[in-house]
């Protein structure tokens, strides 16, 4: 019997506005550099399944610089251009600074998903490996039971001990638990690896997989509680 369902927070419940392929699409044109937008959704997602940790966000001045060029090189992949490496870092960069500063909001099936799961009874947490923007999740909050980040449990997804720490708070044991998430690596492989169902929510149908639940909408979720 399913006692709680966990959530990630970005693709997941949120998304930042403008959304990811169309800041890269703005920077790339910054550059002179045409990235077709529909290409870049599903690379980016590729690239953030594969090399989560050589996203623009995550560039600080002094890093090492090859996680990032990979990050690109496979972005482009899907897209079908090369850039020197000059202009990657500089994307980068770019990238970076707009990241700082975005607008975090709800998918628009999120709240309502939320509240009726919380009508059931069901106990409500996030797991996420970024920091959780409170103006997008004020108004999940009186319904959440708790959020885990990263930072909080010293361990990022898809290590075991982010999934873990929301087992305990959730007072609940691994095969009474179901994991949302959007990313396979990151999301469905973790979660498994300790023993919670995963459901992979695939907004854009890019994946391609066999081995686990798959939702396009936060609406479906219910037929497999």
């Amino acid at each position: 019997m399913i006692k709680a369902v966990f959530f990630d927070w970005v693709g997941t419940l949120a998304h930042p506005e403008p959304d990811s392929h169309e800041i890269v699409h703005q920077v790339a044109q910054g550059l002179g550099v045409e990235l077709p937008p529909q290409g870049l959704i599903k690379g980016l997602h590729v690239a953030e399944n594969q090399m989560p940790w050589g996203a623009p966000p995550m560039w600080r001045e002094g890093k090492d610089e090859e996680a990032f060029i990979r990050w690109w090189e496979i972005v482009l992949a899907e897209v079908g251009v090369k850039l020197s490496r000059e202009v990657m870092l500089e994307m980068t960069r770019r990238v970076s600074q707009v990241a700082r500063n975005l607008t975090w909001v709800l998918y628009d099936d999120a709240l309502p998903t939320i509240k009726t799961l919380k009508q059931q009874g069901l106990i409500l947490g996030v797991i996420s490996n970024l920091p959780i923007d409170r103006s997008a999740s004020v108004s999940l909050e009186p319904y959440l039971d708790f959020v885990v980040t990263s930072k909080e449990a010293g361990a990022s997804k898809p290590e075991s001990p982010i999934f873990l720490v929301a087992l305990e708070q959730a007072k609940v044991k691994a095969s009474e638990a179901v994991y949302v998430g959007d990313q396979y690596q990151t999301d469905v492989v973790g979660a498994r690896v300790v023993g919670i169902t995963p459901i992979l929510i695939d907004r854009f149908d890019l994946e391609s997989v066999s081995d686990c639940h798959r939702i396009y909408s936060l609406t479906e979720l219910a037929q497999y509680l």
